[in-house]
């Protein structure tokens, strides 16, 4: 007889909200539906201006409405939250796609008020959000990123137009935008043509030597092919120069930010860490700032560098309880598995699709722990051999995100003395294990220093 495996059963009370608003965003115009208990007109709709939008907002302000959801529409939804929110009013965002199943006949007024209901019955999740001083970070930091992938792509013009004068500098260096290859950059553009002299824009940490990158450097210099290096040169200095204004800003909005007390001061110095090469790393101390604003060093962290730690304080903040345990915030990276069970049986166990930029930063730390020489690297290396590369790569990620969860939560940095400990109560599982079965077959192990 098979063994019946324990569900977990949720307790579902009901929640009836009367004074619970919803609205259908759109670009132009908006539907807000209402309580018809409340008022004649309970579906009203308003345009996107900002006069309008105080408007609507005033409007659900003489109604008394509490709370109100909201589909997250693009990024048409934010300029009213943040009008509901200055109003004390508690916004709800949704994700449209879970709550558009309704059967019939599809109209503005008709999801606005299905919402409406869904939300006054309290069966909508909302989507988690931090506090308004992090998004205002967040807004930064999301553009920084985008800039940084900006410059790849002119430093990919640059690559292109390099080939095209059969120049294979950037087959010599590793790094065309580092001091070396932007010092021959430069002194192409000034004129200067020959292999020799530009080759003495070396650098002493090059490895490859002069006569070698002087014969790289040899190549057919053509008029249009140096206006596309000139072009992409500038547009990658542009850019480097908005990222430094971006620093300025960044370094300005999170000093005037409060620090974040911690509950738990270490007895022993931090460890020294070994940096890690970034490019466009930020120009102002973010590993002190980050160690104030969450009250504790995520940097003790193996795998977890400075940029990693930024951007997991601004899409997630210092307070994390929002989620209860750890299993809610790994189900909210979507980095668990997404047990779908039906008659008995599991239909699937992969992990849902997500866009998550959590999820993707803890991916990337995961990522470098290919042949890093600690406990992380150990454990991914042990997952890939056993279940493959894409799901070795999630479940470090996964063990990565519990770790993060219980440093912002206890504010106690990362003890790797309690690894070091449960791998020694492994081997002693295993050595008995193993003493058990030979045991059984009548033999006895004995250790190597025993039989000398």
């Amino acid at each position: 007889m098979s063994r019946r495996r324990k569900t977990k059963v949720q307790k579902v009370r009901p929640t009836i909200n009367p004074f619970a608003a919803a609205a259908d965003i759109g670009s132009r115009e908006i539907y807000v539906a209402v309580p018809v208990e409340l008022t004649d007109t309970p579906v009203r709709r308003f345009l996107t201006f900002t006069e309008d939008l105080k408007q609507l907002v005033a409007w659900l302000v003489s109604l008394k409405i509490t709370t109100v959801a909201l589909e997250s529409t693009s990024v048409y939804w934010i300029p009213l939250a943040e009008l509901l929110e200055e109003a004390k009013i508690e916004v709800c965002v949704v994700n449209p796609s879970h709550v558009q199943g309704i059967a019939g006949r599809k109209s503005d007024v008709m999801d606005c008020q299905w919402l409406q209901y869904l939300h006054s019955v309290g069966l909508l999740r909302g989507a988690f959000r931090p506090p308004a001083q992090v998004r205002s970070i967040r807004v930064l930091w999301r553009q920084r990123a985008n800039l940084v992938r900006q410059t790849g792509t002119h430093v990919l013009h640059m690559h292109k137009a390099l080939d095209q004068m059969n120049l294979q500098v950037h087959h010599v260096l590793a790094d065309i935008t580092g001091v070396t290859g932007t010092a021959i950059i430069e002194a192409i553009l000034a004129g200067k043509r020959d292999p020799k002299e530009l080759a003495s824009c070396r650098d002493k940490r090059v490895k490859a030597s002069e006569q070698t990158l002087a014969a790289a450097l040899t190549g057919d210099y053509r008029s249009e092919h140096l206006f596309c290096l000139k072009q992409a040169h500038a547009a990658y200095n542009f850019i480097v120069g908005q990222i430094r204004e971006i620093d300025e800003l960044l370094a300005t909005e999170m000093a005037k930010l409060d620090p974040t007390p911690t509950s738990f001061e270490p007895t022993t110095p931090m460890p020294e860490r070994s940096k890690v090469s970034t490019k466009h790393p930020p120009d102002y101390p973010a590993h002190s700032i980050l160690a104030a604003l969450c009250g504790v060093d995520l940097l003790s962290i193996p795998s977890i560098h400075v940029l990693t730690a930024h951007t997991l304080w601004a899409e997630l903040g210092s307070d994390l309880s929002a989620f209860p345990t750890s299993k809610h915030f790994c189900s909210w990276l979507s980095l668990c598995p997404d047990n779908r069970t039906s008659a008995g049986k599991c239909l699937s166990t992969k992990t849902r699709p997500s866009a998550n930029r959590v999820a993707h930063a803890l991916r990337l730390a995961a990522q470098s722990c290919h042949h890093a020489k600690h406990e992380f690297g150990d454990y991914y290396r042990r997952m890939r051999a056993k279940l493959g590369a894409a799901a070795g790569l999630v479940a470090t990620a996964h063990k990565i995100a519990r770790v993060v969860y219980a440093v912002l939560t206890t504010r106690r940095p990362y003890d790797s003395s309690l690894h070091e400990y449960a791998i020694a109560q492994t081997k002693q599982r295993r050595l008995s294990k193993l003493h058990s079965v030979a045991k059984n077959l009548g033999f006895q192990l004995v250790p190597l220093q025993a039989q000398n």
